[in-house]
């Protein structure tokens, strides 16, 4: 990942696991990250993360996730300090490239996380990646991080459980064997695909550049042209 390396001394790849989709209602149950120097994984961290009081966890997330509302009882953190440990792996550097599978949907749920914390400005620095939209420039549907492990291969080294730290790590994985592939990583820093369909899901990151990615892949997403 030579590309990255470049630009940046630390990756930092997350996941979240949720109540539900929508980022201004749902809340993060699980949280969970590794940080990557040129040396390898540095450190990481996953926390359960204690309901606001009064709320249920849905079933059919225990069903996915195989947490409980007794786990996040008895083992869940408080948003607090799951906010402050999550910012203490992030850094404050200019040069942390943050990543995720789906980012569009984890940084929604981060930002709305650290906000009532004053903690959002911990997402200034870092640039963004977003590991789904290099997946998709590379092959065809279905595009889950299941299907992608299993197109590259990783299967005995990767763990899609649909718990967070386990689904980071597999997300740094496919990011090391598509730069394999083709080391063109860097230019898709802050630039995420959406479904030309379905439209940007939640709400844009400022800094990020958004361009309508097709299933036909006929050139990748950075040599498309800029739309508003």
């Amino acid at each position: 990942m030579e590309s990255l390396w470049g630009r940046f001394d630390r990756l930092v790849v997350f996941d979240t696991e949720t109540t539900g989709i929508d980022f201004g209602r749902d809340e993060i149950i699980e949280i969970g990250a590794a940080a990557y120097t040129t040396a390898g994984e540095a450190e990481s961290m996953d926390l359960l993360i204690r309901l606001t009081p009064g709320r249920r966890l849905p079933p059919f997330i225990t069903q996915l996730t195989g947490i409980t509302p007794e786990q996040l009882e008895r083992e869940g953190a408080e948003k607090a300090d799951a906010c402050a440990a999550f910012c203490a792996l992030l850094g404050t550097g200019e040069r942390t490239l943050l990543a995720a599978y789906n980012a569009q949907f984890d940084l929604n749920f981060l930002y709305h996380f650290l906000r009532p914390f004053g903690r959002a400005d911990a997402l200034r620095p870092p640039r963004f990646l977003d590991v789904l939209t290099v997946y998709r420039d590379r092959r065809d549907y279905p595009h889950k991080l299941c299907d992608a492990i299993a197109a590259y291969g990783l299967e005995d080294r990767a763990v899609n459980s649909h718990r967070a730290v386990d689904d980071a790590r597999a997300a740094a994985l496919l990011l090391s064997a598509m730069a394999a592939e083709r080391d063109d990583l860097d230019r898709y820093v802050d630039l995420f695909g959406y479904s030309p369909r379905y439209g940007i899901s939640g709400r844009r990151i400022a800094s990020v550049t958004y361009r309508p990615q097709s299933y036909q892949r006929l050139r990748p997403l950075y040599e498309e042209p800029e739309t508003v």
